[in-house]
């Protein structure tokens, strides 16, 4: 028995070392249900802009804009362009909040925008019926797949495709 757990043990340690070594990332290889990742033509700065004009033009709100390239060039430290911009409507936390309250700490909804090396951008987006699956609750599903085609169309007119 003993020698059996040694085994497995050591087998567990040999693949976490050779996924380690390899450079695999679990993120890229294992996203989360519902993750929509689009590659774009656009610059960081260009894509940003058509981001947040599509957001107010969809009739949603652009709750928060975090950066931690923007932080780090600030300090002085130039890294890849990265964006998380937080959107979501009032009318829709509300109804939220009415079907569920736990559900409140997915609001607002993200969308991470990605610097490539070749100065392209890479946007990821979870689909708010993804979002919001695991609560279980039919309220919730109702109000997510109406914002599944808003987040679509958001994405879709910031990026072209």
């Amino acid at each position: 028995m003993i020698f059996s757990i040694i085994r497995t043990t050591r087998l567990l340690l040999a693949v976490s070392w050779l996924l380690l070594a390899s450079g695999a990332t679990f993120a890229a290889d294992a996203p989360y249900p519902g993750t929509r990742t689009l590659a774009t033509k656009h610059s960081f700065d260009t894509l940003l802009n058509r981001l947040e004009r599509a957001i107010e033009s969809n009739g949603m709100g652009l709750v928060a804009q975090a950066s931690a390239s923007r932080g780090a060039a600030a300090r002085g430290v130039k890294i890849p362009g990265n964006a998380v911009l937080e959107v979501f409507r009032n009318d829709y936390a509300v109804r939220m909040l009415a079907a569920s309250v736990p559900a409140g700490i997915e609001a607002p909804l993200r969308v991470y925008v990605i610097e490539n090396p070749d100065k392209t951008t890479t946007v990821v987006y979870r689909l708010p019926s993804a979002v919001f699956a695991p609560y279980g609750n039919a309220q919730l599903d109702v109000m997510a797949r109406e914002l599944d085609p808003i987040f679509e169309k958001i994405v879709r007119d910031a990026t072209g495709k």
